[in-house]
């Protein structure tokens, strides 16, 4: 089967990110998917919506192996399978409801009351003035409605004293405002109940419970005996799981029992954990189960699933296993109900290919942006891989040719085109005349966002800043008064890959500023944009989607040579970035900093309409003011090497799954295309067939 892995991928230690998949879950899940005989497709679902369908809608899955938790929100958890529902995609796992019940801890504890279920009292708050401190018997637990993983618990999360609860309420809520649960802290054993539906089929899918033991040397010293997010997160290493819990027949039977009741109430199916505090006394008493149990190395469901003889890939297939006969999918492909997506596509891939390697000078540039055998290769490798047919189209002028030779149903595109400052959008205009879908940002955006004093224009309709510039079309105009303060930095209008940007690129005075100027207009026969140049920090952001693009981790060009006052990226560092430059990605930024760059790069992305992929370069200067330098609706993608494909790493996107990404971008709108045009025949076939009934109405 084809199965779409879907997830969260954690790019931090951040507890907001505390809930989603490390790399080495996601690459040890996708592995035993593929160990029992499927192929799988990892997709990364933080970003627009829009992004996740059409990645799923080019793929075509016949299953989605959903482990993604969602960003934000009450009802995060249910927000992807609701979306799969509404694709009519299966999925493994708990439907939208019960997911959004069970991660409501206080609606779940609500609907397992009434079917007998014991769980601690408790009060939910979202405002510390509702609190009724002497409602409940003290010890009690402070903790987040709406999380999982633990966060939020720790250590002083059991309140003991009452006149300290008020002030514990209120600061759980400044964390976590969305509402809080204060409930009677049992004493006792933390004990796990984990389910897996097609497994233990005599007990239910319940598996026999396991219990987390806790290393004091390696925990230190703890006041209370919770799994706490201390535990959870960097002293993971402190904790050990038994399986089985060590439980009386009793105990074991109760928690069975109340375990089944818990999963039936709740429907919740495949897989799942629910979490039980065991008395002194024996008795179970619910906290919260997880519809969305954690599949990393180590936790409880593998370890309770090899008592039932079932390792890692075992586990895995089970809830393969379980959704494929909840869902009826037959072995043979296209047995969905839905028609599958289009598989197999016949791929166009334009290009310009790179025979004359560029001096690292700058002195023989003409073939810079071209693309290398090398990389061009491995693109066609990655766009194969998705399971299509790569056509070559090299961008000559016998393109049109080719294409009227060689049909096909969308085109890859990284042309840079022939000459002018129009040239990377001359290939997308000739597919858009054609009426073929291709990747990329379209032809007025690629002219745009080329001529880089356009480009600023565009900007700073938009309210972004921008260094103030002039163009210059001989070397003898006259300055305006605001580039009367030097050093200023010139550089060819319409190019790309900091070609015409070397070391004399950054003038002192107006004879170097003339001099430069005119060097570059007689070469690249073209004006030369002179501006401002900012001292600072500079950085490039990489973006993916279309009209609200996901904002990749910020990339920061850090200049290795500290005794240069006016360090630029140039054409030469480009050629030898090891030696003059290295990457720093994510960026160390603050919080709000890190809002700040992403805002202006959306707002340059939607003022120079680009679409799919772009790459923006900004400066921020000692005051933190963040100015625009120029955009790159084409970015290079060469493997290792390009600055998108090292941020693309950065944010846990393998080569295959960005140019898998950037061009599931096209295939969605060619399959958009195919559905318009299947409804103007059907409309004309319609049409037609009323005609005809009219002509022999009228003749009788």
């Amino acid at each position: 089967m084809r199965i779409a892995l879907t997830h969260n991928l954690r790019l931090s230690d951040a507890e907001d990110e505390a809930e989603f998949d490390t790399r080495e879950t996601v690459e040890a899940l996708a592995g035993s998917i593929e160990r029992l005989g499927h192929r799988v497709e990892r997709i990364e679902v933080s970003g627009p919506a829009s992004r996740t369908v059409a990645r799923l809608e080019a793929f075509g899955p016949d299953l989605i192996f959903n482990t993604a938790e969602g960003r934000r929100g009450r009802f995060r958890e249910a927000f992807f399978p609701a979306l799969f529902d509404e694709l009519a995609m299966p999925y493994t796992g708990s439907d939208a409801w019960a997911l959004a019940v069970t991660l409501d801890k206080q609606l779940t504890k609500l609907v397992l009351a009434q079917h007998g279920v014991s769980t601690p009292r408790w009060q939910y708050l979202e405002s510390p003035d509702r609190l009724q401190v002497n409602a409940l018997r003290f010890p009690v637990m402070v903790k987040p409605n709406f999380e999982g993983s633990s966060k939020g618990i720790t250590q002083d999360s059991v309140v003991e004293d009452p006149a300290r609860l008020h002030e514990a309420v209120a600061a759980a809520l400044r964390g976590y405002p969305q509402g809080v649960l204060v409930e009677e802290f049992i004493g006792g054993r933390d004990i796990t109940v984990p389910f897996l539906e097609k497994a233990a089929v005599d007990r239910g899918g319940v598996l026999q419970p396991v219990e987390y033991l806790v290393d004091a040397a390696r925990a230190g010293e703890r006041r209370h005996a919770i799994y706490d997010y201390a535990l959870k997160s960097h002293l993971d290493d402190a904790v050990s799981v038994r399986a089985p819990a060590r439980l009386s027949r009793a105990e074991a039977r109760a928690i069975h029992e109340q375990a089944l009741l818990v999963y039936r109430v709740l429907g919740i199916r495949d897989l799942g954990r629910a979490d039980f505090r065991l008395s002194e006394e024996g008795k179970p008493y619910f906290l919260e189960v997880n519809a969305l149990p954690s599949l990393q190395s180590g936790a409880g469901i593998y370890a309770a699933a090899a008592l039932e003889g079932l390792h890692v890939d075992g586990v895995i297939g089970t809830v393969i296993e379980s959704a494929v006969e909840r869902c009826r999918i037959a072995p043979e492909p296209g047995r969905r109900g839905r028609p599958r997506r289009t598989e197999r596509l016949k791929v166009g891939f334009t290009f310009n290919v790179k025979r004359v390697n560029p001096d690292p000078l700058g002195e023989q540039d003409e073939e810079a942006e071209y693309d290398s055998p090398k990389t061009l290769q491995a693109i066609r490798e990655a766009i194969a891989s998705h399971g299509h047919e790569v056509v070559d189209l090299e961008a000559t002028p016998d393109l049109p040719l080719q294409l009227a030779s060689t049909p096909v149903d969308v085109v890859f595109n990284i042309a840079e085109g022939f000459k002018g400052r129009n040239r990377e959008s001359q290939v997308p205009a000739l597919l858009e005349l054609l009426d073929i879908p291709y990747t990329g940002s379209d032809p007025a955006a690629l002219s745009v966002s080329l001529d880089k004093a356009l480009a600023k224009r565009m900007v700073r309709t938009h309210g972004i800043l921008t260094p103030n510039y002039v163009l210059m079309h001989t070397g003898r105009e006259r300055l305006p008064r605001e580039l009367q303060t030097f050093p200023l930095i010139v550089k060819p209008v319409a190019e790309g890959t900091s070609k015409g940007v070397t070391k004399k690129s950054v003038v002192r005075d107006e004879g170097e500023l003339r001099e430069v100027a005119r060097e570059i207009i007689a070469k690249y026969r073209q004006p030369a944009l002179a501006e401002e140049y900012i001292r600072g920090r500079e950085f490039t952001v990489g973006m993916l989607g279309e009209r609200r693009p996901r904002v990749l981790p910020i990339m920061e060009i850090v200049f290795v040579d500290r005794s240069d006052p006016n360090p630029i990226y140039s054409f030469e560092m480009k050629q030898d970035w090891s030696e003059q430059i290295r990457y720093e990605v994510p960026a160390r930024l603050s919080e709000r900093e890190v809002e700040r760059l992403e805002r202006a790069a959306r707002e340059c992305f939607a003022a120079l309409g680009c679409r799919d992929v772009a790459r923006v370069d900004f400066r921020m200067d000692a005051e933190g003011r963040i100015y625009f330098i120029e955009a790159n609706p084409l970015p290079g993608l060469s493997p290792g090497w390009s600055d998108l494909v090292l941020i693309a790493q950065a944010a846990g996107l393998s080569y295959r799954d960005l140019i898998g990404e950037v061009l599931s971008f096209a295939i969605r709108r060619y399959q958009e295309r195919e559905r318009e045009r299947e409804r103007a025949r059907r409309a004309q076939s319609a049409g037609g067939r009323e005609a005809a009934n009219g002509g022999r109405e009228g003749e009788g």
